[in-house]
């Protein structure tokens, strides 16, 4: 009898779980960024506090398992993009993984200042994570990913990471 927790359909259990896809289909990282949009949209627009919940929970969600426990990245995955014909557009996964990180940072500061009872600071935040969330909806503009190019540049990202960014068909590594 083993001992380890093994998720259905992984063949790898709970690593298997908290893992993020590389390559990523920019189609669905678009697609994710535009429905974040909308949720902060509609956030502000409404003033529903309770919703930054929601969202900061997308965001660590997708950062710790990629779509698998996101509900909107299950949405854009599984139902929208298939449906939409558009041929899969394979980016690299640390930079999308990166930008996630970045949408944690913004979100969680939402969600604390919210928690704080400083809803027009939260706002603000909210609508910088939402203009973010535009430039890679509509122009494809991932400025976490840009802020992850200049980490590469300056030596912060290791090496190794930067090549595989550079070969995205490469053979996913070892843990060492």
């Amino acid at each position: 009898m083993g001992s380890g927790v093994t998720i259905s359909g992984t063949g790898g259990g709970l690593r298997a779980l908290f893992t993020f896809p590389n390559p990523v289909n920019e189609v669905s990282a678009r697609l994710v960024a535009g429905g974040v949009l909308v949720m902060c949209i509609v956030t502000i627009a409404f003033g529903l506090e309770w919703a930054t919940v929601v969202i900061a929970y997308g965001f660590v969600a997708r950062v710790l398992t990629g779509p698998t426990l996101s509900p909107l990245g299950q949405v854009v995955t599984r139902l929208v993009t298939p449906r939409l014909g558009i041929p899969e557009r394979p980016v690299a996964g640390p930079p999308k993984r990166f930008a996630q990180g970045m949408g944690v940072a913004f979100s969680m500061t939402a969600l604390v200042l919210t928690g704080l009872g400083y809803w027009t600071a939260a706002e603000v935040v909210l609508a910088l994570l939402a203009s973010a969330a535009l430039l890679e909806s509509v122009f494809g503009l991932c400025l976490g990913c840009k802020v992850f190019a200049v980490l590469m540049r300056v030596g912060v990202v290791p090496e190794d990471v930067c090549e595989r960014c550079n070969d995205i068909w490469a053979a996913p590594r070892a843990a060492a």
